[in-house]
């Protein structure tokens, strides 16, 4: 028979647990009809995975943040910053080092529309972008350091007012 000590006997006991942590590393906010009984006292957790909550304003947003971290605009080369709405077009020319508009040209302008009925959408943001390109001889400004278009894809619109600004060499590629 062999002699143990009362420590070595503790270990050698099938119901010792002293080595089981029962703190979980995850907190999971699960509700009691998450839990499924896996047997023999054991408790497994049901997680399901879903998809995440992502609407074009998020995902633009987040490609606009992309954008704002490496591109900064100056008093002498700003940043053109261009949001197309449903009906609507806006740009603007910003300087983020002293964080200011040195241009704001909208579709709405009465400038821009003199007849409503007679101008649509495409033609109206051409001319913003033409009035852009006025501001920019006006202010000296021979360069646009970034065209940022707010994530947003590229419509008949932004291609209009692309187009434009290009005739007159002020898009960077």
């Amino acid at each position: 028979m062999a002699l143990v000590s009362s420590a070595g006997w503790y270990f050698l006991q099938p119901r010792a647990r002293i080595f089981v942590s029962y703190r979980p590393s995850f907190c999971f906010n699960i509700p009691q009809s998450g839990l499924v009984a896996a047997g023999r006292g054991h408790v497994s957790l049901k997680v399901e995975a879903s998809k995440r909550a992502s609407t074009r304003q998020e995902s633009a947003k987040i490609r606009n943040r992309r954008v704002r971290r490496k591109f900064n605009g100056t008093a002498t080369k700003p940043r053109l910053s261009v949001f197309c709405s449903d009906k609507q077009l806006y740009a603007m020319l910003i300087d983020d080092q002293d964080k200011k508009t040195l241009f704001y040209g909208c579709t709405l302008q009465k400038s821009i529309r003199e007849d409503p009925s007679a101008c649509t959408t495409v033609v109206a943001a051409r001319k913003v972008g033409e009035e852009i390109v006025k501001a920019c001889k006006q202010m000296k400004i021979s360069e646009i350091a970034s065209y940022d278009r707010n994530g947003f894809a590229r419509g008949q619109r932004m291609e209009a007012f692309e187009i434009a600004i290009n005739e007159h060499g002020f898009l960077p590629r």
